[in-house]
């Protein structure tokens, strides 16, 4: 099996074998990934894989706002803000704007920051005070 093969094996098993926490925080780090690889498409004037990126940037959004939960409280003050990310990149995509994708990479980076948070306190109240996520 080749290291591409392995690596492609480990991310599969990764995916799998996460919980429904570890799969949020997953997708929010893919998002970050492909507006920052979206900066770099404009950067270097590949207009095309720009909009690539950030069409996945969107479809990970859309996906946090498909299944967020709506009966817990705190869905009504976060389904605005995945509303407003997601109408930002699609702004940002018409006008290759590196401004916008930087605003998002923050309000993304927020929501990641506080659910690795949540994740780490979770395995604590579980697990004890040694668990890190």
């Amino acid at each position: 099996m080749s290291m591409q093969q392995q690596y492609q094996a480990y991310k599969n098993n990764s995916v799998t074998t996460a919980s429904p926490g570890e799969l949020t925080l997953m997708l929010y780090n893919g998002c970050l990934k492909f507006i920052k690889q979206a900066v770099r498409d404009i950067e270097a004037g590949s207009h095309e894989q720009k909009n690539i990126n950030i069409q996945k940037a969107q479809k990970i959004i859309q996906e946090l706002m498909v299944t967020l939960d709506q009966k817990a409280d705190i869905s009504k003050d976060i389904l605005p803000i995945y509303d407003y990310i997601n109408r930002r990149l699609m702004e940002a995509n018409m006008n290759s704007d590196k401004e916008i994708l930087g605003e998002v990479v923050g309000l993304v980076e927020e929501f990641r920051d506080t659910w690795k948070e949540v994740i780490k306190l979770n395995r604590q109240k579980q697990y004890g005070q040694g668990a890190q996520a």
